[in-house]
């Protein structure tokens, strides 16, 4: 491994960079994006179950909301129940879609990151290709290559090839792994505006509760 980096030559030090962010960036959000830590199964029917009679104390939303992500969508909007506890749909609506721009806001967190990897890796790559390739021109000593030296000439091309692989092998990884993040995190979403859905419908039929109070 020492051999190839002395052979890409100091262009690849930014993509080794990228590289080592990359994998942390797709290691974090592959643990965080576990269905058990985003919505966990059957929390809305618990949830559901628990606020039947009464609306939950203070200490339990606070447990809700560490549950999960799709805990403290469901705490958000049952926070504002238990502030007021004759809120309108509306009124109550609106504090459930709050929740949700939080909720998907911590999932995409760092997807930024991993995106502009993936797009800047190919770059990197090519500016060392070109720099590689300058340096065979600068090798050449002339004209028809007259005086061509040819330890510049191999060290030039390694660092042209070597960085146009280590670019598209950063890029490719970052831009499935950013996709795929992108596809699960839409459909958490979808999960997460059907229990709101439902937490709502359940919290307006609750005794005490009116429409459009």
């Amino acid at each position: 491994m020492l051999s190839i980096l002395q052979a890409a030559g100091w262009p690849i030090i930014p993509l080794l960079l990228c590289s080592i962010l990359g994998l942390a960036l797709i290691v974090e959000r592959f643990l965080s994006l576990r269905a058990s830590r985003v919505t966990p199964p059957n929390l809305v029917d618990e949830v559901i179950t628990v606020t039947r009679g009464s609306l939950p104390s203070a200490d339990t939303l606070d447990k809700l909301a560490d549950n999960s992500v799709m805990g403290q969508l469901l705490a958000e909007g049952l926070s504002a129940a238990v502030a007021d506890p004759r809120i309108s749909e509306d009124k109550l609506r609106l504090a459930f879609e709050a929740g949700g721009r939080k909720a998907v806001h911590q999932m995409e967190r760092y997807l930024n990151a991993l995106g502009t990897i993936a797009s800047a890796a190919p770059l990197l790559g090519l500016l060392g290709t070109l720099i590689g390739m300058i340096e065979i021109f600068g090798s050449t000593g002339g004209a028809n290559g007259v005086g061509a030296d040819p330890t510049a000439l191999a060290h030039g091309i390694s660092v042209a090839l070597y960085n146009t692989a280590f670019g598209l092998i950063v890029a490719i990884p970052a831009l499935i792994c950013h996709r795929h993040f992108r596809t699960r995190i839409d459909g958490y979403t979808m999960a997460m505006e059907e229990a709101a859905e439902r937490m709502l419908q359940h919290l307006m039929r609750l005794p005490g509760k009116r429409n459009g109070a």
